[in-house]
């Protein structure tokens, strides 16, 4: 029987990698550049899953992902992965942290770690890059000293030397991740789903009627937010993980109730909850 195929933001020694490690350790694994191309790889069926980054328990949502499932991608989340994040400082062989210039790192990890690098670089440029481990490549390749923030797995790959550990500004500090198909996950009994809605028009006590229909169920949210649709200013999508499978009768009742007081709903998927070791 072949292996599972992963596509993931790559390239090797992301945090997305570790995460499709943890989910398939024995699957072959393809990195893609994007997370466009990821859900591309798997919707043309080039891989069997994709696994990409929705959300940072310290700087909030993924947008190119959120963006991705709610406007371009007709993919089902079927699983979703937690893994703590611990960021370090690396730079080539014999540099030390005066010699920095540039910072490499993606947006998200630059964020995470703010006040290490105020702190202790300040006036250093900070660059973004497609993702951390790419942000080692963009480091060894600089033509001025440079630094990048990535994993320590990235550094042994690309032969890069730490010289700080654990830099992230909190140590709670965890990505989430979620696992996309071309089909549905079944019921497990512990399941989450996700979805998003929106509303053609602005009256009062809209989302909290929308709210109510799970309330009255006793159906826990798990997480509500809102992004801009993209058509026009102050008008919003809203976000909900709800706790339960599409296909309970009391989810599947809700859901039922909610899609005839919006003017768009879309079930992202329903898929086992993440519970850490």
């Amino acid at each position: 029987m072949p292996k599972q195929s992963i596509g993931y933001l790559g390239p090797k020694g992301t945090y997305t990698e570790a995460a499709a490690l943890q989910y398939n350790c024995e699957a072959k694994l393809v990195p893609y550049p994007s997370i466009s191309l990821v859900a591309s790889a798997v919707d043309s069926k080039d891989v069997d899953i994709g696994i990409v980054p929705i959300e940072n328990s310290l700087q909030g949502p993924v947008t190119e992902t959120l963006d991705l499932l709610i406007h371009d991608s007709h993919l089902s989340i079927v699983n979703e992965i937690v893994l703590p994040i611990h960021h370090s400082l690396m730079v080539k062989p014999g540099s030390h942290i005066e010699d920095i210039q540039l910072i490499y790192s993606h947006t998200q990890a630059l964020a995470q770690c703010r006040h290490f690098i105020e702190q202790n670089m300040g006036g250093v440029q900070a660059v973004a890059s497609l993702s951390t481990a790419a942000a080692v490549e963009d480091m060894l390749a600089s033509e001025v000293p440079a630094g990048a923030i990535a994993t320590e797995r990235a550094a042994a790959l690309y032969g890069a030397e730490i010289i700080f550990s654990g830099i992230q500004d909190n140590m709670a500090n965890h990505t989430r991740f979620v696992v996309l198909a071309t089909h549905d996950h079944n019921i497990t009994g512990d399941d989450k789903t996700s979805i998003c809605f929106s509303f053609d028009e602005d009256r009062s006590g809209m989302l909290y009627h929308v709210l109510g229909q799970f309330a009255q169920r006793d159906i826990n949210l798990a997480k509500v937010e809102s992004r801009p649709n993209k058509e026009s200013l102050g008008r919003y999508i809203f976000l909900m993980d709800l706790i339960g499978h599409k296909k309970d009768p009391i989810v599947s009742e809700a859901l039922s109730a909610i899609a005839k007081d919006v003017s768009m709903l879309k079930v992202f998927g329903s898929y086992p909850r993440f519970h850490s070791a």
